[in-house]
């Protein structure tokens, strides 16, 4: 079986999204040997590149650069026409526009994606529905089960829904780094406790939540590493001696500041996924596990899927300030507990290697394909809710100009 991935944005990146598809292709592609990649080339980047990040031929997507919506489109209609188009079996894509014309023009496919389109856009629920029930559209890889359970909501059959979690790397922790010597490298003293969130730095992670919290705990250092400039978070940041902003960091730097974590931080706060609905188990999640370093996050049912409290995280309350003060305490405090989880977090890990969920992928595409046709339902129940839904999204974009509707209410 020949697959063509197709991704819409301009390689290499180093967006969380790119790192996701691309590095699925490389292992996935392993299971289908004469795979293709149509994607586009970022400017002063060579073929030869990038073809070298997925591990696969490429194909250079004939579309402009900027703007993001003229690429896509471009994207999506240029795909059609090109000769491993034709020769592909299925075409892997994390595009609704590159699906919906796959399909169009008579070819499989599946699709890979985190978001929980039906819950964000209602008024695309129907569309997404018939694309999702299409006999062509043989399956979806979900990310989390919290996204799977929402088009099952929407009347997708199960079948077609598989929840097969994210990944990392083991090789980028190959040669860990000692707690002390790790702090020394970033300019710590070894004795120095350490809280470290990595990430974008912006107002739509939770760090509001943190900053607060490091007001109360000025024996603890927190450490943002991510940040792309001035913004309200490193303004509000600026403000509290024990936080120290870092600049974005390559793969090959962001390691001595993993390491150097008494606590690794996933801000505990229902707003990046209700809220903003820009993350649903975030990337970072299972880097963390990979590191032996204690998780702090937050109760919410995305990372609560993952990690499970006492076992191989603290899981906080979301959003509320005494509970991740709490945790803090608990865990910078307690070298046993925190040791405790580090262990058990790292164990957890070999469960979710990109090589390993890619052989998850593999074997269900291989599923799909073979299996016959199943029908969805969708009935006056589902009719209701798009329409109910839809009017509440009309109204969310006029007042907040956001084309993102909250997945769920904010926490209380």
């Amino acid at each position: 079986m020949k697959l063509l991935f197709a991704y819409e944005n301009p390689l290499p990146n180093a967006e969380a999204d790119a790192e996701v598809f691309v590095t699925t292709a490389k292992y996935l592609g392993r299971h289908f040997p004469s795979s293709h990649l149509h994607a586009p080339i970022a400017a002063k980047v060579s073929r030869e590149q990038v073809e070298a990040l997925a591990g696969m031929a490429l194909v250079p997507a004939k579309a402009p650069l900027h703007p993001a919506a003229l690429r896509h489109f471009c994207a999506g209609i240029s795909i059609v026409f090109r000769s491993e188009f034709a020769g592909a079996d299925a075409i892997y894509t994390r595009n609704l526009w590159v699906a919906w014309m796959s399909i169009l023009f008579g070819k499989r496919v599946v699709f890979d994606h985190y978001r929980p389109w039906p819950d964000q856009i209602p008024p695309l629920q129907y569309w997404l529905y018939w694309l999702f029930c299409h006999e062509r559209f043989l399956g979806s890889v979900c990310h989390s089960e919290y996204t799977r359970a929402k088009y099952i909501a929407l009347g997708v059959p199960e079948q077609k829904l598989r929840c097969i979690h994210n990944g990392f790397e083991p090789k980028r922790f190959a040669a860990p780094v000692p707690l002390a010597d790790a702090k020394r490298l970033i300019g710590l003293a070894p004795e120095a406790k350490t809280v470290v969130y990595t990430g974008r730095v912006n107002h739509k992670k939770g760090l509001e939540l943190v900053i607060e919290a490091a007001k109360q705990l000025p024996e603890l250092t927190f450490l943002f590493v991510g940040s792309y400039g001035e913004g309200p978070v490193e303004a509000a940041a600026s403000k509290v001696p024990n936080i120290r902003i870092i600049r974005w960091q390559t793969e090959a730097t962001l390691g001595a500041y993993i390491f150097a974590a008494d606590v690794l931080l996933i801000p505990p706060s229902l707003h990046p996924l209700a809220k903003f609905g820009s993350t649903v188990l975030p990337l970072k999640l299972f880097f963390y596990l990979g590191s032996g370093r204690p998780i702090l996050a937050g109760n919410t049912p995305d990372a609560a899927e993952v990690l499970k409290h006492g076992e191989t995280a603290w899981l906080c309350r979301p959003d509320c300030l005494d509970s991740l003060v709490e945790g803090l305490r608990a865990l910078t405090q307690d070298a046993a507990l925190a040791s405790r989880l580090g262990e058990a977090a790292q164990a957890e890990i070999r469960n979710f290697t990109w090589s390993a969920r890619a052989e998850r992928i593999a074997a269900s595409v291989q599923e799909w394909s073979a299996a016959a046709p199943v029908r969805g339902h969708w009935g006056r129940g589902q009719s209701a809710i798009w329409a109910r839904q839809s009017g509440r999204w009309f109204k969310h974009l006029l007042r907040t100009r956001s084309w993102i509707m909250p997945s769920l209410p904010p926490s209380g």
